[in-house]
């Protein structure tokens, strides 16, 4: 935790990657198992880097995942599983997914296109919600900043769960964002790489720097 912020290094595909992602103050590792993402990151490749990851928590990143496939998620050992979806998502199924994993270790991360709010039948199934920028065609990993106004709204509505702001965030606009949402959990990617799937140390540097001088309400 850095200023009162926790912090998630989404998208590793390295261990040189987490370590710098560790040195920088991320509270949380992310490794997406999406096999369409640049960035993807098999379980057999995630197990092998298993022992040797520094002792942060480890967040699986999904999208909409079978019953098998999310068994074998959990059974790898991951702390915690966010799941990407489309906000029309089924309720028994995600209802599903909150009993294979545990409410409290379910992130859950609806696509919302502009005119839709977070689905009020999805709330009580999940104590953490992941706002990330909306694009048709994609599930998260666009570089594209949230909306920032629908979040603050969501957080404000419904302070009794964790909201994680996410989408575009890097070094110059962490402290605005920070300001306009109110956040005090944010999701980094795309922000602090020199290409998909490569940090750049420089910029995870410049982060964690904005984010321990930050002047917050």
């Amino acid at each position: 935790m850095i200023n009162g912020i926790r912090l998630k290094i989404c998208g590793l595909t390295s261990l040189a990657d987490a370590g710098l992602a560790d040195r920088c103050g991320a509270d949380y590792l992310g490794f997406i198992l999406y096999p369409r993402s640049e960035r993807h990151v098999g379980l057999a490749q995630f197990r092998a880097m298993s022992p040797r990851l520094p002792d942060r928590k480890k967040v699986a990143v999904t999208v909409e995942p079978s019953t098998g496939d999310l068994a074998d998620i959990v059974a790898t050992g991951f702390d915690f599983v966010q799941i990407h979806c489309d906000h029309a998502t089924p309720v028994a199924t995600v209802e599903g997914w909150a009993q294979a994993i545990g409410r409290s270790r379910l992130w859950l991360a609806p696509r919302l296109p502009p005119e839709v709010e977070l689905p009020a039948e999805l709330l009580p199934l999940a104590d953490t919600f992941l706002f990330d920028a909306f694009h048709a065609g994609s599930f998260g990993g666009t570089g594209k900043t949230a909306d920032w106004t629908k979040f603050r709204r969501h957080r404000e509505a419904y302070p009794e769960k964790t909201w994680i702001l996410a989408g575009g965030l890097n070094p110059e606009n962490i402290a605005v964002g920070l300001q306009a949402t109110g956040a005090r959990f944010v999701d980094v990617n795309s922000g602090v790489e020199v290409s998909p799937g490569v940090k750049d140390p420089a910029k995870l540097e410049g982060l964690a720097a904005r984010l321990a001088e930050v002047r917050l309400d």
